[in-house]
Order: structure tokens, then C-alpha cells, then sequence
């Protein structure tokens, strides 16, 4: 008989694996299959009911509170990163047998969508305008919805488990209400104000913009030097006649706006006088000009001053009452412009003295309230100079820089031609900065005072003094960003609150027309409320205002507030709906976002909650990064570079999405492309072929074959604390929400510890042991444990894999999505025996490294030819003889030899005392190859009956 002929003849006797589970996932087409299955069996009822039961037996509630995403577009690569983090610390949670429930959420109001029915407006030559009110926010409304639905659809196709039928949308009724109860909270405990100070605001937008809808990009702006005469001068010996205070700027538009030069009193600031000027230069010989000491060379350089003497050398307090002229005065400007201390002032550019504009700068504007000067509005919502302002009236400040500049050219000759002081340009020039944007039309911004509502920061409430005390029991992870977020709470301005827009919860108050004052009370924010409960925000545009003031007022004593309250507030009034309800814990146990959200809901959530409530809505917050490309740009069309999550899922499947998540440092920035999901696509496979392995090895498994942890070999003993060392990962990651490294553990412990060792190692027992034989029972068991295991690991992340794997074994009936983490025995957890190991697999990758070798020379052609020759001092025979290394390397035949005094090899001794034995020597094994198992040894012949075989497989096929 050949030995193929022999081989096939006893191929049935062993045992090879057999499983349903394929080795190709096919993702993009069984995923959508399961997805449906999961409906068929009511998954998320049966979930739902077992919260239910836990919830009764007093186990521990968890509660993830979503951040609403806006409801206006296909999801992004972004949305897809958090809702797989959040989906995945949600699963381990229920998993690990607490109470979830996980209610996603939708931002439905203001800008982003507004912005986008207009661009229909446009599209169809129609002006939002003329189009009345309740129109378009009932198209706003339905535009929402429809890309609510669709989002809905999108998450739940990523694996995202959650209530979608119960989701919240701040558009609807129940929530418009309690957003406007929030604000009358702030109403009616004395927080909320109206008062005119700079905000962000969009010219392209006509509306107030907060600091989380800002994007700052390069930008070109002139800038330029400018003169102001001094008409009285304070200082002892009277050091600035004839002298004119220079200013630099980078927005030549807010010249007609200066009400004030502001400077510091720690610096020192010196009178110069011009000798000699270039030909370009618009600076005339004699001219005085006041300046910082620190500056002065550089700006005689800037602005061509060749010459120079130095005139005067004094300190900023020698300023305090000097007044200067506008340099348009005579020309409608005609009014003091006073020399102010103030301390942000510095010597970093420019001149050392700052030109304020109230109206277009926070450190402007509250310099000037300080000293009871105004605040001239001379810009409109369009950005366009109003009708009254002299000389520039109907001009687009983007536009100005022209008009201003002639007007201050034009000061200049005449204040030359009259014998005054120097005037107007000194310089002109230009400079690419980083300038704010709106994130939704990509244009340039302004600081603009406006009269707008703000929620003070600092009176009574002292809500910012109180948010920072909130945050010092708050749990940030990384721990680094707390610093980020206590430091914006720290310096922000009051909160404005209210947007010059249409769609969204209205700041429902009133105002009395005379006293101008707001009207608190307690009945009429009661009715607003009942009123929002039933009919929604746009009670507050079709009722009279009769309806919300009642019999104790009179209607026409009151304006009625139209401004609608900004889509942060409106965020961050979520808890007030969502959390404290049934299973759902406040403060909400975590919020998780990404690192754009400590300037935006973080925040909001944070000062709307202690503003209210008095503490902060959540015990912890977990930021993760943005996602870039592959060479670590921004994703964008233009380039091209852009990942879509419906792209993943209809080519690779969500799984492998899911898995480049939580094998990713989401702390940081993440990249993503084809060739990185491609890795992840490798990476699947080698988890997908361990579960398939597991599975192939527990064909026909019962748990009548199981053995007690006693009578394990000590090998399976090993696995066994291998796997209390995973589960103590994975469960201090769910304690800390610490998952960065987690999986890639996961992947580690399968591929090396299990594929390219145990599994390697077993696979002969498995195959070629008796089935009633211990080795293979132990095994076995040890399978079993394993498949358990790493299928309910492996389901808050692959968790489409891991119910098909889970299926594969016990039936479709059954989801690992209702199975817990496993309780893992504390006696498995040996470090005394792990520690043995470590040495034994450290000889192993001894000796394997050696057959390698021997195999590259030609000596054998697999490593069951081999018989080896492996020297033991005396401790290490004491230490190891006892295994079988014939088993362990997977080699035939193994003879060990005890060399007494030698020094060791493989272990550390305190005292070497003669020379090291020899290292293994690899040699061809004596005997015939076994037809069954392919071992080689001298036993094989001694059966007449089966004289191919081994004793072993002689035992077994008998």
C-alpha cells in the first residue's frame, strides 16, 4: 500500500474541524441579513426586557447621554467614530450586567438647517424673506425629519443599538417646551439679560454666532498705520505737542468706530521726531509721533522713517487724561478720542497703543463702559455701514479698506496743508492671518455690538465659579483635556444666548415698551410652556400675546421677543429631557463627543445644568479626535480624500468600520483610507479565523465531555489564566472608559497566544487524540470556555461576527447580545504558573527558531521529520524536564539529556558554575511516518493489524 493510499485510508478516522461559520465573512451582504433577523426576533424588545428584570433585581444603572448630531445630511466619517465608541462602551456595560439605556438623540433647529432651505430659496430665485414665517419653519421641520429618518437608518446600519423609536429630536413639542422652561429658568432667577455688547456675528448670515460655529482660516486683511493728533495734552512738561499717537490695525473698516487709543501703564513709550523718510513714504520730516519705546525701530522700519530722534522717553502713566483727535474730524467725527489705561495692552506688534472700537471688540468695548463712553452701532446685520454714518454710509466693511484709506490720505494733506500735526495713514501694508469664519457659509466674520441676550457668567448665580467647582468632581478622559475645558469656562464672556434667525425655540419673553425692562414672572413662563407642550414653538407666532400675559397685563405695554435662542443652549438643555426618566441615570454617568465639544455641548451642558440645577449633567467625559486621510490631511471633495461610512459598509461591511475604531487611539486625531482598511481587513481575518477555529474544534461538543479545572493539564491551565489577565482589561476599561489598546490586546491574545501557540500546539490532540481521551477533552473544555468568551468579547465591537459566531454554535435563535461578560473563576488566575510559562515559550521559540534553521538547510522538510536533542542543566530539568517538548515544539521525537554541572542555558542562576550545555540539536527522527497522525517514529509497524499507525492511532481506530 503507497502512502497516499494509506493516508486516504484512514483520513475518516481523524478528526478534522467542521463548522458552518465560512471563512469569508461576505460583511456587506450578511450584516443587512442579520440586521433584519434581529427585527424578526424583536431583539431590542427582548434587550429592553431584560433591563426591565435587572433594573427589579437592583443591579447598577449606566447611562450614556447622546449628544444630538444635526439633522441635515448623510452621516460622515465622524458620526460614525463616536456612535461606534459610544455603541461599544454601551454594549460592554449591558454585557457586563448593568442597566442601559441608550436614547440617541437629534439637533434640529437653528442655522445648519435654516442655511440650507434658504440655499433652495436662492436656487429657485425666491427671498426667505417674503416667505411667511410659519411656511418656513414648517420646512425647515420637514427637512429635518426627513434626514432625521434617514440618519436613523444610517446609525442603525453601523450596528448602533439604541431606542430609535424613543429618540429624542429638539423639535419636538415635549422638548421645545422644556428648552423655553429652561430659559425661564435663567428668566425668572435673574440670570437672563439684555444688553449690548461684541458678539461674533455673519454678515452672510445676519445672524449672532457662538464660538463652536467659528472655523478659523487664512485670510488677507490690510492693515495700516494711523495718526491721531493730540488736542490735550496731560503729561508734565506737555511731551506730546505737536505729537500725534500712532495706532496699528488689521481692520481698517472699525476706523470709523474708534472712540478710544488705549495703552499700558508698565510700558514705556517715547516721542519721536522724523528726520529723513524714503520717497514711498507717506510720512512727512518734522512729523511727532507717540509710540512704544519697544517699537519704535521696528515701526520707523514699517512705516520708512530713514531718521529719527528720540524726543521724549516716558512711562504709560505720564498718559492717564491725554485726548486725541479723529483723524476724520471735521468731516462728521468731531469728537474726543481720550488716552485709556488698559492692561491688554502689549509690545507683541504694531505701536503699543491700541485704536478701540466698541462696537467691534471685546477688550474695546468693556474698556469704554468702564470710562461711560458709547457704543456707536454704525454697522448693519448685512455688514453695510448705516445711512447715518458719515462718509462711508452704504459701504460693505469687507470693502472699506479703499474708502478709508483715501479718507485718511485726504486728512493727512489737509492737516500738512493747515501747519497741524500729523494725520491719517502713516503706512499701509498687508498681512495673511488666521481669521475667523462661519463654519456653514465659510465666510468672514465681525465682532459687531448688537443688543442681544446673554446669561450672566458672574452675577449672583455665579455660574461660572460654580461650573469650575462642578468640574472638579468630573472624571475626564484623557485626563489631559480638563485643563481645556476648565480653562474656556474660566475666561468666556457672558453667554449670548439669542440669534436673529427664524427656526428654532424662540427666547419666548416680554419686554415693556417704557421701562424697557424684561418681565419676570413666574404664571406667565408657566402658560408659554403649556402652550409649547400642545402646539410646539409656533404657539409663540400664531397666539396673540394676550394668550401667554393673562388678565394681570396689558398687551400693548409689551414687546414680545422674536429672537430665537441659540442651538447650543437648546443642546444643552437635553438633560432636562432625556435624563432622570425611567432607567435613565442624572447626571448622566458619561457624555461622550469630540474634542470640538469642550467649546461646544460640553460646555453648554455644563453651564445650562449648574446654571439651573446647581451641578454638572454628567460624572465623566470622554472626547475623541477628528478623522483625517491616510497622510494625515483633512478630509475634504476637493481632494478627493474622503471616507464615507455607507462606502465601508457596501464594500467591506460596518464590523471592519467598528473594528478600525476601537483598534485606533481615538484620544488623538485618527486616519483612515484604503490601505488602513485594508489592514483592518486583515486584522478581521485573523479573529474571524480564530472563532472559525474554535468552532471547527468543538464539532459535536457536549458538555458530558467537559473536565474540571483539576484535572486540566497544566497548558489549558495557562489558557485559562490567560484569559482573567483579558477579562482584567477589559474590565478596567469599563470602569475608567479607558478602551484605547484594549482590542488590539484582543487581537494580539488570539493571534499569538491561541493561533501560533495553542491552537498549534493542540491542533494534534484535537485531530488525532480518542474522543473519550483527557488531553482532547481538556481541550476541549478549554475551547469551549474560549468560544464563550471571546464571542461575548468581541459583540460590543464586532457585533455582527460575533452573532453569527455565536449562531453558528447554539442556533439563530440564541444572540450573544443577550449573553453577559463570562465571571471568570479567581482560581484560573495563577501568576506562579504564568511565570513558568513564560520561561517554557521563551525554550520553545528556542528550539522552534532551530527546526527553522535546520528546515532552511535541508536537514527536514517539516518538523514532524525531527528529533531533537534538547540539554537540560540540573535546575532546568528540574524546572521543565517534565513536559512533553515533543508536543510542545510539534516535532516527533524529543530525548532529553541532563548534562550535571553544566550552566544554564535558559534560565538565570546565581552561580554559574561550568560551561553552558549544548543548544538543541535537530536531527532526522528514526522510524516511519504514521499514516494517520504524520509523526515519525520507531512504534509505527509494531500493529499487524495496522501496520501504518502509531500506538496511539492503532488505539483509536480500533
Amino acid at each position: 500500500m503507497t502512502e497516499s493510499k494509506s493516508t486516504d485510508l484512514y483520513r475518516d478516522t481523524v478528526f478534522l474541524p467542521s463548522t458552518s461559520f465560512p471563512m469569508r465573512g461576505g460583511l456587506p451582504k450578511k450584516e443587512p441579513e442579520i440586521l433584519a433577523h434581529w427585527k424578526k426576533i424583536g431583539l431590542d424588545a427582548a434587550i429592553q426586557k431584560k433591563s426591565d428584570e435587572r433594573l427589579a433585581a437592583g443591579h447598577k444603572v449606566f447611562t450614556l447621554h447622546d449628544g444630538p448630531p444635526y439633522a441635515n445630511g448623510h452621516l460622515h466619517i465622524g458620526h460614525a467614530l463616536n456612535k461606534i465608541i459610544k455603541d461599544v462602551i454601551n454594549r460592554s456595560h449591558r454585557m457586563n450586567g448593568e442597566v442601559v439605556r441608550y436614547i440617541p438623540g437629534w439637533d434640529c433647529h437653528g442655522l445648519p438647517i435654516e442655511w440650507r432651505i434658504e440655499e433652495q430659496y436662492r436656487k429657485a430665485g425666491k427671498n426667505k424673506d417674503d416667505v411667511p414665517v410659519l411656511q418656513f419653519r414648517a420646512e425647515c421641520r420637514n427637512y429635518a425629519k426627513e434626514w432625521l429618518t434617514t440618519q436613523s437608518s444610517e446609525f442603525q446600519r453601523l450596528g448602533v443599538q439604541g431606542e430609535w423609536e424613543n429618540r429624542y429630536a429638539t423639535m419636538d413639542f415635549s422638548s421645545e417646551a422644556t428648552i423655553v422652561e429652561e430659559i425661564g429658568r435663567f428668566l425668572l432667577n435673574g440670570s437672563l439679560y439684555r444688553g449690548l455688547r461684541p458678539v461674533m456675528w455673519s454678515p452672510v448670515e445676519k445672524t449672532a454666532l457662538a464660538e463652536a460655529e467659528i472655523e478659523y482660516h487664512d485670510h488677507t486683511s490690510v492693515t495700516i498705520f494711523v495718526a491721531f493728533p493730540i488736542a490735550k495734552d496731560l503729561t508734565s512738561n506737555h511731551v506730546l505737542e505737536g505729537a500725534s499717537a500712532v495706532i496699528w490695525t488689521t481692520t481698517p473698516w472699525t476706523i470709523p468706530a474708534n472712540r478710544a487709543i488705549a495703552y499700558n501703564n508698565d510700558i514705556n513709550y517715547q516721542v519721536i521726531i522724523v528726520n529723513a523718510a524714503s520717497e514711498e513714504s507717506h510720512v512727512t520730516v518734522n512729523a511727532k509721533f507717540l509710540i512704544a519705546q519697544d517699537l519704535a525701530d521696528s515701526f520707523c522700519q514699517q512705516v520708512g522713517i530713514t531718521d529719527h530722534a528720540i524726543l521724549h522717553t516716558f512711562s504709560g502713566h505720564e498718559l492717564k487724561g491725554s485726548v486725541a483727535k479723529h483723524p476724520y474730524h471735521g468731516k462728521g467725527f468731531d469728537y474726543d478720542v481720550p488716552l485709556l489705561a488698559g492692561e491688554f495692552v502689549t509690545t507683541e506688534a504694531g505701536t503699543g497703543l491700541v485704536h478701540c472700537a466698541p462696537a467691534h471688540g471685546e477688550d474695546d468695548f468693556y474698556l469704554c463702559r468702564d470710562h461711560q463712553i458709547g457704543v456707536d452701532e454704525l454697522v448693519q446685520d448685512d455688514g453695510v455701514y448705516a445711512d447715518t454714518v458719515p462718509l462711508f454710509a452704504g459701504i460693505h466693511v469687507f470693502k472699506a479698506a479703499e474708502p478709508v484709506c483715501d479718507q485718511l490720505i485726504e486728512s493727512s494733506q489737509k492737516a500738512r496743508a493747515n501747519g497741524e500735526a500729523f494725520t491719517g495713514l502713516v503706512a499701509r501694508s498687508s498681512i495673511v492671518h488666521s481669521y475667523p469664519h462661519s463654519w456653514r457659509s465659510r465666510a468672514p466674520v465681525i465682532y459687531r455690538a448688537t443688543p442681544q441676550w446673554f446669561i450672566a457668567m458672574d452675577d449672583d448665580r455665579k455660574i461660572r465659579q460654580n461650573a469650575l467647582s462642578a468640574l472638579e468632581d468630573v472624571t475626564f478622559v484623557p485626563a489631559q483635556i480638563r485643563n481645556r475645558l476648565t480653562s474656556m469656562v474660566a475666561s468666556r464672556p457672558d453667554w449670548c444666548i439669542s440669534r436673529q434667525r427664524a427656526w428654532g425655540v424662540p427666547i419666548a419673553v416680554f419686554v415693556n415698551k417704557e421701562t424697557r425692562e424684561v418681565l419676570r414672572d413666574a404664571d406667565v413662563m408657566q402658560r408659554i410652556v403649556e402652550a409649547f407642550k400642545v402646539e410646539g414653538a409656533d404657539a409663540w407666532y400664531t397666539s396673540p400675546a394676550s394668550r401667554f400675559l393673562g388678565d394681570g397685563y396689558n398687551a400693548d405695554d409689551f414687546n414680545q421677543v422674536f429672537d430665537i435662542v441659540d442651538v447650543w443652549f437648546e443642546s444643552g438643555s437635553t438633560h432636562a429631557f432625556v435624563l432622570g426618566q425611567d432607567k435613565l441615570n442624572f447626571p448622566a454617568d458619561l457624555y461622550l463627543e469630540g474634542s470640538d465639544q469642550h467649546r461646544g455641548w460640553f460646555q453648554s451642558s455644563l453651564l445650562e445644568c449648574v446654571g439651573t440645577r446647581g451641578v454638572a449633567p454628567y460624572k465623566a467625559i470622554v472626547s475623541n479626535g477628528f478623522v483625517m486621510d491616510e497622510q494625515g490631511r483633512k478630509m475634504s471633495k476637493s481632494l478627493g480624500n474622503v471616507v464615507a461610512p455607507q462606502e465601508v459598509n457596501d464594500t467591506m461591511g460596518a464590523d471592519i468600520l467598528r473594528l478600525w475604531v476601537m483598534n485606533s487611539d481615538t484620544n488623538d486625531d485618527l486616519r483612515i483610507g484604503k490601505e488602513i482598511l485594508k489592514q483592518q481587513g486583515d486584522l478581521y481575518r485573523r479573529l474571524r479565523n480564530t472563532l472559525r477555529w474554535l468552532l471547527g474544534g468543538l464539532d459535536g461538543f457536549t458538555d458530558a465531555e467537559k473536565l474540571p479545572y483539576s484535572e486540566l493539564p497544566e497548558l489549558e491551565k495557562w489558557v485559562l489564566h490567560r484569559l482573567t489577565e483579558v477579562n482584567q482589561v477589559i474590565q478596567q476599561a469599563i470602569k475608567t472608559h479607558e478602551w484605547v489598546g484594549v482590542y488590539p490586546m484582543l487581537h494580539n491574545f488570539c493571534n499569538v497566544d491561541l493561533s501560533a501557540f495553542y491552537f498549534d500546539i493542540r491542533k494534534d490532540a484535537l485531530y488525532c487524540d480518542g474522543q473519550s481521551n483527557l488531553r482532547r477533552r481538556a481541550a476541549r473544555t478549554v475551547l469551549d470556555i474560549l468560544h464563550r468568551c471571546l464571542c461575548a468579547w468581541l459583540a460590543p465591537v464586532l457585533c455582527f461576527t460575533a452573532e453569527e459566531a455565536w449562531a453558528a454554535r447554539f442556533g439563530e435563535e440564541q444572540s450573544i447580545h443577550l449573553e453577559d461578560f463570562p465571571t471568570l473563576p479567581a482560581q484560573w488566575h495563577d501568576k506562579e504558573l504564568a511565570a513558568r510559562w513564560v520561561q517554557v515559550r521563551a525554550i520553545r521559540r528556542i528550539i522552534t527558531t532551530e527546526i527553522e534553521n535546520a528546515r532552511r538547510e535541508g536537514v527536514i522538510k517539516s518538523s514532524l521529520q525531527a528529533a531533537i536533542e534538547l540539554s537540560f542543566s540540573d535546575k532546568e530539568a528540574a524546572l521543565f524536564g517534565q513536559y512533553d517538548w515533543a508536543e510542545l515544539v510539534i516535532v516527533s521525537q524529543v530525548d532529553i539529556n541532563v548534562v550535571p554541572g553544566s550552566a544554564s542555558l535558559y534560565t538565570e542562576e546565581e552561580e554559574q558554575l561550568g560551561e553552558p550545555h549544548a543548544p538543541p540539536v535537530i536531527t532526522i527522527a528514526s522510524g516511519q511516518k504514521c499514516a494517520r497522525c504524520w509523526k515519525v517514529l520507531d512504534e509505527v509497524g509494531e500493529s499487524a493489524d495496522h501496520p501504518e499507525l502509531c500506538l496511539r492511532c492503532v488505539d483509536v481506530v480500533s
